[in-house]
């Protein structure tokens, strides 16, 4: 009796630890680089964040919840989260880390705003159309996942009226970079993180930038 237990405690613990080895590569990082990155790396001065697109999955909060209102939440993460990041990049350009210089974003979005680019149309424009709009290099663009709001605006409200919250958030995150001449992509980062009740963007920028930090590809070696 005693040897049987044993040997299924000893097949217990062998499948925990493929189970524990599948979980850990499968939060691994993605990331895909186009072989013509390196030529134009050389040739990139300044580059610019875009809004992220954000989605927050609807099923996961209360059905009272307008579509408006989702929409309002998606639309302030994707400027926060272009904020954070660019104030992340911002502080290590600043450091000498980086071989390019990040475009105010303030700039960014005033370009953008002129020539009747919204976040709402934002995905309409093709890279290459963006780039010419902005005149810079390159353009860092991304997709955000949720499965809930973060803690800002209209999330703290919906979350303490309704108990939107769960103990768990998790984030798909998806950093993309395309060049500036002909808008091919030229690097992609795939990224899956979770946080606490209510994360913030700052929180999510820091993960992300605590993740990316040794593979951006402009990192000066």
């Amino acid at each position: 009796m005693v040897m049987i237990l044993r040997k299924k405690t000893n097949q217990a613990i062998f499948w925990c630890l493929i189970l524990a080895v599948v979980f850990v590569i499968g939060c691994a990082p993605q990331i895909y680089t186009n072989p013509a990155f390196y030529e134009a790396k050389v040739r990139h001065k300044t580059i610019a964040i875009l809004p992220f697109v954000v989605t927050i999955d609807s099923s996961k909060l209360p059905k009272e919840i307008t579509a408006e209102t989702i929409d309002k939440m998606q639309k302030d993460e994707a400027y926060l989260f272009q904020q954070e990041l660019y104030t992340k990049f911002l502080t290590k350009q600043q450091k000498g880390e980086y071989s390019v210089i990040f475009q105010d974003i303030d700039e960014t979005n005033a370009l953008l705003g002129k020539s009747g680019i919204a976040y709402e149309n934002l995905s309409k424009f093709t890279k290459k159309e963006l780039v010419d709009v902005l005149g810079i290099d390159a353009i860092i663009s991304g997709n955000i996942r949720r499965s809930q709001p973060m803690s800002t605006g209209s999330a703290v409200v919906i979350g303490v009226l309704f108990g939107a919250w769960g103990s768990t958030n998790r984030v798909d995150v998806s950093l993309t970079i395309h060049e500036g001449l002909d808008g091919q992509l030229l690097w992609k980062y795939d990224h899956e993180a979770s946080g606490s009740v209510g994360s913030s963007s700052e929180k999510l920028a820091d993960s992300l930038m605590k993740s990316i930090s040794k593979k951006f590809p402009y990192k000066v070696e």
